[in-house]
């Protein structure tokens, strides 16, 4: 073999230098599926493209990375657009990819589905988490770019429906590169400063680009955030944002959001007219009622009187008829001799009365004496005491004891020397 020898680092340098001059593999369009799909922490992602017979290695730094509009995930099929290049260090050949969209699906709709998907899992859809708009909002604040048709015309529709309302133009760009980070921003000031009672925010239509700005993440987050009620009025009728999943409420367009923040004043006027007459009506109905109420409650009255008064003449008929009214004289009298008759009976009872206790009396003073101590004494008898207390056997006195003697005319103090007990 023939020829100086050359390192390895000076072969892969070659292969490079050749790669990198090969023009068709400088601006290279590559259709193929995703596989081994890693992101790295410094924002690189690192994947791999097949197809049924070969594989490629793939690299797409964190600056062209961060302007994907959808997630790359395994098993999808893209069209990838870079160079093809050489990496030293391991020796092989990869593509160095700049842009990426998916194969056969726009890439906006992949990353609207994508982005739905996450936020509905986190419950940010969720219709317990809706608040209800303000019946009569003081203070409406319009989110959107501030020369376009759509604040025109809710501007108008607002002043005509309930000119009652405050309105702030919060001029934002809805459109183009940077317009979510406005409308988010926008949307949290207002919060934060509690500027208002109403929140819409929106744009009028045009294409899935012109939209976008309400699809992307910053704007939904800052919607969910808000304590303040949002509504969200994108494009027309069939256009649908992830902001009109969001919002406390979706309108179709931004006439709409004007016409569903505010009740209208005409309508507002007609219906307080069919209160008053209602309401006449039912005042009608009420003082019809008390009459009638009135009416029965005097009937009623004269049937009670009317009665009352028979009861007092039927009263008056039986006073009149007793004899104290026809000869009080003769009434008196007979009163007199029942009160005499009623007299002299009490008077035979009290005597009565006063000879059965005299009798009862007698027997018991009769029994009184005739267990007295002091008959017993005249006949002879006496009673022994000691300290005041009657002695009834020997056994209660011993020799040395000072007792009593009661007899019949005095009493005597003994001194007892024996005591014989049988």
């Amino acid at each position: 073999m023939n020829g100086q020898p050359i390192t390895v680092s000076q072969l892969t340098n070659y292969i490079k230098a050749l790669l990198e001059r090969a023009t068709p593999l400088q601006s290279l369009c590559l259709r193929g599926e995703i596989s081994n799909y890693k992101m790295h922490h410094s924002g690189h992602h690192y994947f791999t493209l097949k197809d049924e017979n070969a594989v490629i290695n793939a690299v797409m730094f964190a600056g062209n990375a961060s302007k994907l509009r959808f997630r790359p995930e395994l098993g999808m099929k893209v069209i990838a657009y870079g160079k093809v290049g050489v990496f030293p260090k391991s020796g092989q050949y990869q593509i160095y990819v700049s842009q990426m969209v998916p194969d056969g699906v726009g890439a906006l709709y992949i990353a609207f589905e994508q982005l739905k998907q996450r936020l509905f899992q986190e419950g940010l859809f969720d219709k317990e988490k809706k608040k209800p708009l303000p019946a009569y909002p003081g203070t409406i604040a319009l989110v959107t770019s501030p020369t376009g048709a759509a604040v025109r015309d809710m501007l108008r529709i607002l002043k005509k429906r309930w000119p009652l309302s405050r309105v702030l133009v919060c001029p934002v760009k809805v459109q183009g590169e940077g317009a979510a980070q406005e409308v988010a921003e926008m949307l949290r000031y207002i919060d934060q400063h509690q500027l208002a009672d109403l929140i819409i925010t929106g744009r009028g239509g045009g294409s899935i680009e012109d939209l976008w700005a309400f699809n992307e993440e910053p704007v939904a987050r800052a919607i969910a955030r808000c304590s303040i009620p949002v509504v969200s009025a994108v494009g027309h009728e069939p256009d649908v944002t992830i902001s009109d999943y969001v919002a406390d409420l979706r309108a179709a367009t931004p006439s709409n959001a004007a016409e569903l923040a505010v009740p209208d004043k005409g309508e507002l006027w007609l219906r307080l007219q069919d209160w008053d007459r209602h309401i006449k009506m039912l005042e009608t109905k009420r003082l019809q009622l008390l009459g009638q109420k009135i009416e029965e409650s005097h009937r009623r009255m004269i049937l009670v009187e009317k009665r009352r008064v028979q009861l007092l003449r039927q009263q008056l008929s039986a006073l009149s008829q007793k004899k104290i009214m026809s000869s009080p004289k003769e009434y008196f009298n007979e009163r007199r001799l029942s009160l005499s008759f009623s007299q002299e009976r009490m008077i035979a009872a009290a005597r009565e009365n006063v000879g059965r206790k005299r009798k009862s009396f007698i027997g018991k003073a009769a029994t009184l004496d005739a267990i007295s101590p002091l008959k017993v004494l005249s006949r002879g008898y006496g009673f022994v005491t000691k300290e005041e207390k009657i002695v009834k056997t020997a056994a209660d006195i011993a020799p040395g004891d000072r007792i009593g003697l009661r007899l019949q005319g005095g009493s005597a103090s003994c001194l007892v020397e024996q005591v014989d007990q049988k």
